[in-house]
């Protein structure tokens, strides 16, 4: 049995699964607020710990991971690992967890919720509504897209990227894919798509992948998904876009910054539609997350491989 150790937990995760810690004699520190803790909260907790379960919300970062180097093992409660400083991680010895798998279908569902809504204007519909706006019935009232017969192009042909591909084929769509080394050349994908939906980590390589040059490339009709990272598509390059009718309309779960200020100019953009990252949210995900979230912590401080390690950054020694 290993000796007691102190996790700290950024915020209190969904599910009973923290149990599992305390019941192998582990001490459980959860941050008590809804928002997350400051850097010097942060700094000031983990230097009490052996472990840390973090959120992408966390800055974990070079500096901090020198300044924390005896801890033991850090789970991130997310499949993404933009917010961990990988290669200062493997240089301070320290492994990485995250929590790949359990949350593909919710955030693919949550996708093709997106790409329904802004193709069939709901929003827009909804709006209206409660508005008061709901007259007699037009022939041209609110008229949407349909999704038979038309091309979805899927930017990450990951876990997401090919469960959002089997719902779209389930909607009769031709579907095409690019990676960075296989499929359809993204010009090609973004030029012949009537909606992109975005499925790639966030790296210095896809940092405003989408740009204003992808933008001008897509169709004028076309509608860009983005459940991936917000800094994956130039923010300002997007508002233009929609302004000057460049694409069709944009549907987002992530937004660059964020969380966004509600007097953020994209939300003055002309059919835009923001939700506030919650891809992977679901009670049976996010209980999951938190299942193997503990699952990384138990095995790092047993000394154990981690089951759901971080991939190995290439640049790491």
């Amino acid at each position: 049995m290993p000796p007691m150790a102190r996790v700290f937990v950024t915020r209190q995760p969904v599910g009973d699964a923290l149990e599992r810690l305390r019941a192998a004699g582990h001490e459980v520190d959860v941050w008590p607020d809804g928002e997350p803790p400051s850097r010097e909260a942060l700094s000031a907790h983990a230097q009490q710990a052996d472990a840390l379960l973090t959120m992408l919300s966390d800055a974990i970062d070079a500096d901090f991971l020198a300044a924390n180097a005896h801890l033991k093992v850090i789970a991130n409660y997310a499949v993404g690992l933009d917010n961990v400083d990988l290669n200062a991680a493997a240089a301070h010895g320290i492994p990485v967890g995250h929590t790949p798998d359990v949350l593909t279908d919710a955030t693919a569902d949550l996708a093709f919720a997106l790409l329904l809504a802004a193709a069939r204007r709901i929003p827009q519909g909804a709006e209206a509504v409660k508005q008061g706006r709901w007259g007699t019935w037009q022939p041209d009232g609110l008229l949407g897209v349909d999704l038979v017969g038309t091309t979805l192009g899927i930017v990450g042909a990951g876990r997401i990227g090919a469960a959002v591909a089997r719902r779209a084929r389930g909607f009769e769509m031709r579907v095409l894919t690019a990676t960075s080394r296989s499929g359809t050349p993204l010009d090609t994908l973004l030029a012949q798509s009537d909606f992109v939906s975005l499925h790639v980590p966030l790296t210095p390589q896809t940092r405003h992948l989408i740009d204003a040059h992808a933008l001008r490339r897509m169709k004028p009709t076309a509608i860009l998904v983005n459940t991936a990272r917000g800094p994956v598509v130039d923010t300002h390059a997007l508002i233009e876009a929609l302004h000057a009718g460049t694409i069709a309309g944009a549907a987002l779960d992530v937004t660059d910054p964020e969380p966004l200020p509600p007097d953020h100019p994209l939300l003055q953009a002309p059919n835009v539609l923001v939700v506030p990252h919650v891809g992977s949210a679901t009670t049976r995900t996010r209980t999951a997350m938190t299942e193997v979230a503990v699952d990384n912590l138990l095995a790092g401080l047993a000394g154990e491989p981690l089951p759901h390690a971080a991939p190995r950054p290439a640049t790491a020694a």
